[in-house]
């Protein structure tokens, strides 16, 4: 799997492409809109596209005060092309009603997660204070600042590989009504160099205390994670748990059927694995209550001696 197609819908709302020129559709009730224009730069000057922000001006003109949800896609060729934080920030006085906001809604034919040049979010939430959804998808020169706000509930992460110094700034924030954390962390060829002692504050309960719902996904160290879990004082207020798109085998299954109950949870999720057949039959028998995912069951692949398993999205 990687990203084959843009949202549908975000922060549970239908997305509305915006049109390349000419008026906004008519919608009935709130949307989130998606913006985005795609143009291959081959300058390499690791700039902001003229294109994308003409872009944006034209729609914020438009539509500024009545948006709720903005969805952003390509600006330029994200390779080349650096996000538009700045250009977001800026905007934010045009955006006062924003209450969610994904960056990066970028599909692997406009280019690859791990070559997407996205910078600091962080700042985002600085100009932004009554956002209450972040999402954002990157990979190069992807980082994070420590942040204090007091209104965001939901904070996803997407990543081939997420570095331990982004996942620490978001550990080291302050987010007290933040009750959804969905961290990918996927793989070292990609930057994901994130261990299981680096998430040792969130495990222990010490950080967000409204936190209600967990995915570290994508993560190649997701047995490690599990065994981690299975007797983490944070899995205690949690009603989901999310350890899906990663490389989940029968280590981290059993971690879990033999740790600390999680017949309290609503929801597992552990869907893309590598759970042998047998344990994957019994485990829901071993939670009875709980909406178990074991969907997309994976087999790891063989060469010379060596099993090899593999995250959803890397690349």
């Amino acid at each position: 799997m990687t990203f084959v197609s843009h949202a549908d819908t975000f922060a549970g709302l239908p997305v509305v492409p915006v049109p390349a020129d000419g008026p906004l559709p008519t919608v009935d009730g709130p949307v989130a809109w998606r913006l985005g224009y795609w143009e291959f730069d081959d300058s390499a000057e690791h700039k902001p596209s003229e294109g994308f922000r003409d872009t944006f001006d034209r729609f914020a003109a438009l539509a500024g005060p009545t948006v709720e949800a903005l969805v952003v896609g390509s600006w330029g060729y994200a390779a080349f092309n650096t996000a538009p934080v700045a250009q977001l920030c800026a905007a934010a006085p045009r955006l006062p009603n924003l209450r969610a906001l994904f960056l990066g809604d970028i599909t692997v034919e406009e280019c690859e997660v791990s070559w997407m040049r996205v910078g600091d979010v962080s700042p985002l939430l600085d100009a932004y204070p009554q956002l209450e959804v972040l999402r954002v998808r990157g990979g190069e020169d992807f980082e994070f600042s420590p942040v204090r706000h007091g209104r965001l509930r939901e904070l996803t992460v997407q990543s081939g590989g997420l570095g331990r110094d982004f996942v620490g700034a978001v550990l080291d924030s302050e987010l007290p009504a933040l009750t959804d954390l969905e961290l990918w962390l996927g793989t070292p060829d990609y930057g994901g160099d994130t261990t299981v002692e680096d998430l040792a504050p969130l495990l222990a309960g010490q950080r967000f205390p409204a936190l209600r719902r967990l995915g570290l996904r994508n993560a190649e160290i997701a047995d490690d994670l599990a065994e981690a879990l299975a007797s983490a004082p944070v899995v205690a207020r949690l009603t989901r748990l999310d350890l899906s798109l990663g490389t989940l085998g029968d280590r981290g299954a059993a971690a879990l059927a033999g740790g600390q109950p999680l017949t309290h949870l609503a929801m597992l999720d552990l869907h893309h694995h590598y759970i042998s057949a047998e344990l994957a039959a019994a485990l829901p028998g071993a939670l009875p209550g709980v909406r178990v995912d074991l969907s997309e069951p994976k087999e790891a692949d063989e060469y010379d001696g060596e099993a090899y398993r593999y995250t959803a999205v890397s690349e």
